[in-house]
């Protein structure tokens, strides 16, 4: 299972109680924050968000409204006792940049806080049960997008069957992952006789900043749930290319190019004060397509 929650759905600078870029993507073991704009910690204790649970942290790109409240929030973890080691990946000036904040301050964490620099696509990480990839996308500057993967889950195992099939409980981890039997007469029983296959894995794709970026089709095929970036309204078209941006329709048209089932937009512009306008373009290329709304718990 994943969970998806919003912390802040804003660009540039909080405006009508909006907040700077912040989510939370939860499994049942852990959870991962992806950004953390100014005023992350705040959204957190609002929506009672465990900063114990959090043992990765992604940073797409180091424009201030997606950084600006990790320094803040990696102390108050300190403050608060935390030990257990915590890993930060992002580019790699990032590491300069809190090593400096933290030397000037005379701070000391009470935890590990391993860095991670981002320098090329592939894989960032491979925990128990999910893997996170980065993937480029286009922006004014370097700039990261971020793949969860489930791993693939164990077949399950129908009792009554491998019970009349004699076969071993010594094999039913392996039955699990998808191996037949051979009995002592070297009769092959097929894996698909004696198990169900398991809940499909789910993935989760965050495209951060970017303008219009077909590349990222293939980067995101096919996910259960796509995050991408909707600065403007599509009568906006020439300033989102101005500021290495997308419209409601770009982002929906990456979506429906990619077969993703369903897509997320927010990252919006301080300019509009309502966003019924965003879901209403977006829509109309990409059917299932919602808002971003921050305190929102998406579940994939």
């Amino acid at each position: 299972m994943l969970a998806l929650t919003i912390l802040g759905n804003n660009s540039a600078v909080p405006a009508f109680g909006r907040n700077p870029t912040a989510q939370i993507l939860q499994t049942l073991e852990e959870s991962y924050l992806i950004d953390c704009g100014e005023g992350t910690q705040m959204q957190m204790a609002r929506y009672k968000i465990r900063r114990s649970k959090i043992s990765r942290i992604f940073i797409s790109h180091l424009h201030g409204d997606h950084y600006f409240g990790l320094t803040g929030l990696l102390t108050s973890m300190s403050l608060l006792g935390r030990t257990q080691e915590l890993h930060v990946y992002a580019p790699k000036e990032l590491e300069e940049i809190i090593s400096k904040q933290f030397e000037v301050a005379a701070a000391k964490l009470s935890y590990n806080l391993i860095f991670h620099a981002i320098t090329t696509e592939g894989l960032l990480a491979d925990d128990k049960t999910i893997t996170v990839s980065a993937f480029k996308v286009k922006h004014r500057i370097e700039c990261w997008g971020f793949l969860f993967k489930e791993k693939k889950k164990l077949r399950n195992i129908d009792i009554e069957r491998v019970k009349a099939y004699e076969i071993p409980s010594s094999f039913y981890s392996k039955l699990q992952q998808g191996e037949d039997y051979i009995n002592k007469k070297g009769t092959i029983i097929p894996n698909e006789e004696v198990t169900h296959s398991g809940v499909a894995p789910k993935s989760y794709a965050y495209c951060a900043d970017t303008v219009y970026y077909e590349s990222n089709i293939d980067n995101v095929k096919g996910v259960d749930l796509l995050y991408h970036e909707a600065t403007y309204l599509q009568a906006h078209t020439e300033r989102a290319i101005a500021h290495f941006h997308s419209t409601t329709v770009q982002a929906a048209t990456i979506a429906q190019k990619a077969e993703v089932k369903k897509l997320l937009i927010g990252h919006f512009s301080s300019k509009y004060e309502t966003l019924d306008e965003f879901v209403k373009e977006a829509s109309a290329v990409f059917t299932n397509t919602e808002l971003a709304i921050e305190g929102m718990c998406y579940k994939i």
